[in-house]
């Protein structure tokens, strides 16, 4: 499985997805969260990895990402394909509904958010974390396939593995904020520290801790999370084939050059 060029990341209730082999990929940075499964679809190789592991063995705050996206990057992935589980902040998001994430605010604590602790000092420039020419060939997919989706949106990181408060939730949304997660970071900082172009597309399960002045809106649970993501991971699936068919052989972006002038 030599010129392995696309990753997928599945989030909850996402494992599932190709048929292949299974190969486990040692880094320095420890072991991935699972076996990477080597795949095969409309001509292109494809790597995947269940974000939480097959069992769901690790929680948010615990997964392992810098060795997930190294892993990766050592079996040749150039792209990043990602689904999340994210909660709605506002009223127009509905449950169901799909976001391209093209902003994040990190709000995390607790988490190894960099290749580059020294001595080699790196800053890298987040401005644009999330690929734009990847987020517009998903956006086209889903007119496509005619699949709704909100073309652009903010998550707002947490650390978890506890929801919101009403409290914090009410404030993310007066921040203006879309939507809420647990995972998003830092991945997607990890994969464009690695020159990689990084695609999320974020299925909303929920309304977080509510909306303010709506009482019959009630926080969310767990289960209700993965009930609302398995009966909509399809949506995601015939997205990402879509996507994988449609990818060009060259990237035409600048993630591939994200370490230049980033290095002091």
């Amino acid at each position: 499985m030599k010129n392995i060029k696309i990753g997928i990341i599945g989030g909850s209730g996402f494992y599932s997805f190709l048929k292949g082999k299974e190969v486990s990929v040692n880094t320095p940075y420890g072991k991935p969260s699972d076996k990477i499964l080597l795949a095969e679809y409309a001509g292109k190789k494809i790597a995947f990895l269940p974000r939480h592991g097959k069992h769901h063995q690790f929680p948010p705050h615990k997964v392992p990402y810098q060795a997930n996206l190294f892993a990766l990057k050592k079996l040749g992935c150039e792209i990043i394909l990602t689904s999340t589980a994210v909660g709605s902040l506002k009223e127009k998001i509905k449950p169901g509904d799909l976001v391209i994430c093209d902003q994040f605010v990190d709000k995390t604590n607790n988490r190894k958010n960099t290749y580059f602790d020294g001595p080699k000092i790196v800053h890298i420039s987040a401005a644009e974390p999330y690929c734009p020419s990847l987020r517009k060939i998903a956006a086209d997919t889903c007119r496509k396939l005619k699949i709704p989706c909100h073309k652009n949106g903010t998550v707002v990181v947490i650390e978890g593995p506890r929801f919101s408060t009403k409290a914090e939730s009410n404030f993310y949304s007066k921040m203006n904020w879309d939507v809420i997660n647990m995972t998003q970071c830092p991945e997607v900082i990890l994969a464009r520290e690695l020159e990689m172009c990084y695609l999320n597309i974020s299925l909303v399960t929920d309304y977080d801790a509510g909306l303010q002045g709506r009482p019959d809106i009630k926080p969310v649970n767990a289960q209700e999370v993965m009930e609302v993501f398995r009966d909509n991971n399809e949506k995601v699936k015939k997205i990402f084939l879509e996507i994988i068919k449609n990818l060009p052989e060259d990237r035409n972006c600048s993630c591939g050059q994200a370490l230049k002038n980033a290095t002091l």
